[in-house]
């Protein structure tokens, strides 16, 4: 239930929040609710994860992605994702999610997702996903290029991160 609240206000700020480019980094706030909690009286690992689903639509819709998205009948999915916890985030607490592109391969677009309070980090995510059709088959790069605009020369996918896709690769 949480999820949907925090949803429904994301939704409700994006309809005045200033519109932003798909290769920004987009800073959403938030406060540790009680049901983020676990039983140690710290975020849950789990929601680290949930909440990060919220900085992706939030990103996607500043930068009107999601319209387009939506469109074509296409949707975000995630295949992966590693998380490095830092520091615990308690009740209360207000902290940042900031999410950002970081680049492409031929099949994935890989971002990061980090979460601060101030400038201190709490904890930080690589995600690799794609987009899928909702007729069936995945989104070409060629496809996703034309929604954008084009693929920004400056972005280069680091080597650890090709390695991290290439060992968790399930085998079909």
């Amino acid at each position: 239930m949480n999820l949907y609240f925090r949803m429904l206000m994301l939704w409700l700020r994006n309809r005045r929040a200033p519109r932003t480019g798909v290769w920004d980094t987009v800073t959403t706030p938030f406060r540790v609710a009680p049901s983020d909690l676990d039983v140690l009286l710290h975020m849950n690992n789990g929601k680290y994860l949930t909440i990060m689903d919220l900085g992706r639509v939030d990103l996607m819709q500043r930068s009107g992605m999601w319209e387009g998205l939506n469109e074509r009948g296409w949707y975000p999915v995630v295949a992966g994702q590693t998380i490095t916890y830092r520091r615990s985030l308690k009740l209360g607490q207000r902290f940042d999610l900031r999410t950002r592109v970081v680049g492409f391969d031929d099949r994935w677009i890989f971002l990061e997702q980090t979460f601060l309070v101030g400038e201190v980090v709490h904890a930080r995510a690589a995600v690799r996903a794609r987009f899928l059709k909702r007729r069936g088959g995945s989104v070409e790069h060629d496809e996703l290029e034309g929604l954008v605009g084009g693929f920004p020369e400056h972005l280069e996918l680091p080597d650890w991160m090709v390695e991290w896709a290439e060992n968790t690769r399930i085998a079909r």
